[in-house]
């Protein structure tokens, strides 16, 4: 923490700690600017965090205790609002919310400053609404419908109580506008280049990846088919509840292999030797498309979302237009017959936009301009 920022009391809030994602990664930055901050969570995986945040004080509510049962944030969706305002940080002169859901609904004094960091409006409340409603299996759609509907006002009233809306994009920015009707700035989170491993791996060049948590709507399905139409070499990172799914889906398939969970250690090894980045998915920003140009591979998007505001066509990798599998193995076979047009150093300057000290340097200065 800066000299400027030493003598202000901050408190960190995320939605809830299972698990790595990018948000997951800005908190982690977070907690580097404000080492003394304690973080405010609805409920967390202790395993998790202390790998994760080793050195960090992690608070929680009563939720937690629901969680240590059900082992479902989505069983508890109805409780969260509540106790995400039984919080009590009246002891705190700044709160930086790092919020994709709950987290900037705190009900604070009025002399304590919030920022919110905002990933998202609500996904599931509001442009994802429909989607997240037939996905819903463990309740009656009308109930669903019903404890949507109410989310909805909370999250619209919720939004009225942040002091700085922060976007992490510029498509962000714009959906923070449309659904909370407030204004936010913009700082792109930040994207480290993790050092290259001075060790081989088994898997070591010629094929493509994808690194991702494995949730529906990531289309991971979409892409494993698009493979399989191809019959090229695709390497997928990650966890999460789509596994079981995926790996149903690749048991017959030799050109693709799901890795699961790999260390940071092992990961600058398959970007560094992959042939290029697939991103199936809309995505709000993406920090995994920009660590895979950081090793100068270009990267191929729906053309959606966060990418748009940094895939220069020719540049640095290329869009495809629709979430299916045929479209998507046009623009993988697009990508491949242009990689000898790349030049990865120019590759690698996009990914110096959004360095871990740029990302340090504006919220802190956001931090002095805000406490003043």
């Amino acid at each position: 923490m800066s000299n400027n920022t030493q003598n202000i009391k901050i408190a960190l809030i995320h939605d809830w700690l299972l698990g790595v994602g990018g948000a997951e990664k800005t908190l982690k930055t977070f907690h580097d600017i404000f080492p003394q901050a304690p973080i405010y969570t609805l409920f967390y995986n202790k395993k998790f965090t202390d790998w994760f945040l080793p050195q960090a004080e992690i608070r929680t509510t009563f939720t937690q205790n629901f969680y240590r049962i059900f082992q479902s944030h989505k069983l508890l969706t109805p409780l969260l609002p509540i106790a995400i305002e039984t919080i009590d940080l009246s002891d705190f002169d700044l709160v930086i919310s790092s919020s994709v859901a709950f987290a900037k609904g705190l009900v604070l004094k009025p002399r304590t400053k919030h920022i919110c960091y905002c990933y998202s409006p609500t996904r599931q409340l509001w442009d994802w609404h429909a989607e997240y409603k037939k996905e819903i299996s463990f309740t009656p759609k009308l109930w669903a419908s019903l404890v949507q509907h109410f989310l909805r006002i909370w999250d619209r009233h919720a939004s009225t109580r942040v002091d700085h809306f922060v976007a992490i994009s510029e498509n962000v920015r714009q959906r923070i506008k449309k659904y909370y009707q407030r204004d936010s700035s913009v700082i792109y989170p930040p994207v480290t280049k993790l050092p290259v491993a001075n060790y081989q791996l088994p898997i070591t060049k010629g094929y493509f990846l994808i690194v991702s948590r494995l949730f529906k709507h990531k289309n991971i399905d979409i892409a494993i088919g698009a493979f399989n139409k191809l019959g090229w070499p695709l390497i997928i990172i990650g966890n999460g509840p789509e596994n079981k799914n995926l790996k149903s889906q690749i048991s017959n398939l030799k050109n693709i292999k799901m890795l699961g969970f790999v260390s940071d250690k092992e990961l600058p090894h398959y970007y560094q030797n992959c042939i290029a980045f697939i991103m199936p998915q809309e995505e709000d920003f993406g920090i995994t498309p920009i660590e895979a140009m950081s090793y100068g591979k270009p990267v191929l998007a729906l053309k959606r979302g966060g990418a748009l505001e940094y895939i220069q066509e020719g540049i640095n990798g290329e869009f495809f237009d629709d979430p299916t599998e045929e479209v998507l193995a046009d623009g993988i076979r697009r990508l491949k017959q242009n990689l000898p047009n790349y030049d990865s150093e120019k590759i690698k300057k996009t990914a110096e936009r959004f360095s871990e000290k740029r990302f340090k340097n504006e919220i802190t200065d956001l931090v002095k301009k805000v406490s003043i």
